[in-house]
């Protein structure tokens, strides 16, 4: 790696850093801790590393198996891949799961029984993949039932074309400070107005879910400061109907209005 390298990744850590203990002192002095809100809201990011896992499907089979044994961090990347990557979209597409089994699989039924599943149910991704499994088996049993009802035995699944195979992938998080602390509400709305869309991502989709915390950072960092109004507004969003820019607007929102 050239030094060039080195320092353009250095000066992009730095410009995340976290704020110095002179920093955090000189906000004490100057009151911007106050006694009723005693731990501020640092704001955070993250870097995505995506690899793939060397595990592929070419029938619905084969996804239900894969589904069962890849690691969860799998099954979060392949339920959130489209809004990481087209964050204007809205409302988000469907999981990948269900696009493969639609458009590589042509198994409309199967295709649509899997974007049905709706991800703002569930605080555990354990309790997800159940619910994948669940889906399919059944699915794939009330095939067999019918089969055997006309007499006819299931013979072979469909298979994908060659070279459309389903390619199971993971995701590593690397989780970094923006440098951006709130120490109250009006702090916390202030910097919201301009943070990385990536910032709102990781504290609205990934604590909930991929850390599994149960509701998203915002709520619970409201909450704490005894706003229980906005907290459970926002805990109440659907996020995955808005872009990252449209729930930022949302957010923004539901603190003007309850300050109002």
């Amino acid at each position: 790696m050239s030094l060039s390298r080195l320092s353009n990744r250095d000066a992009r850590w730095k410009e995340y850093r976290s704020p110095s203990r002179f920093e955090l002192f000189t906000w004490l002095v100057k009151g911007q801790m106050t006694e009723s809100q005693t731990t501020p809201f640092e704001f955070k990011s993250r870097l995505i590393l995506t690899e793939l896992l060397g595990r592929r499907a070419a029938t619905l089979s084969e996804l239900t198996d894969g589904i069962r044994e890849v690691p969860l961090s799998s099954i979060y990347h392949h339920t959130h891949r489209f809004l990481q990557q087209h964050h204007f979209l809205s409302p988000e597409p469907p999981n990948d799961f269900a696009y493969w089994a639609t458009n590589m699989l042509n198994d409309e039924i199967a295709g649509e029984r899997l974007a049905s599943i709706d991800v703002t149910q569930f605080v555990k991704l354990s309790d997800l993949r159940k619910r994948f499994l669940q889906l399919l088996e059944n699915y794939q049993a009330e095939r067999s039932e019918a089969a055997a009802g006309k007499g006819k035995n299931f013979g072979s699944e469909a298979r994908c074309p060659e070279g459309e195979e389903f390619h199971f992938m993971g995701s590593h998080i690397f989780v970094i400070p923006t440098g951006k602390v709130a120490w109250n509400v009006a702090d916390f709305v202030d910097i919201l107005k301009s943070i990385s869309i990536h910032s709102i991502y990781f504290h609205m989709f990934e604590a909930k879910l991929r850390l599994e915390k149960g509701d998203n950072d915002f709520s619970i960092w409201l909450r704490s400061a005894g706003r229980t109004e906005e907290a459970s507004e926002i805990s109440g969003l659907d996020p995955y109907t808005f872009t990252l820019e449209g729930l930022r607007e949302k957010l923004l929102e539901i603190m003007t209005d309850a300050s109002s």
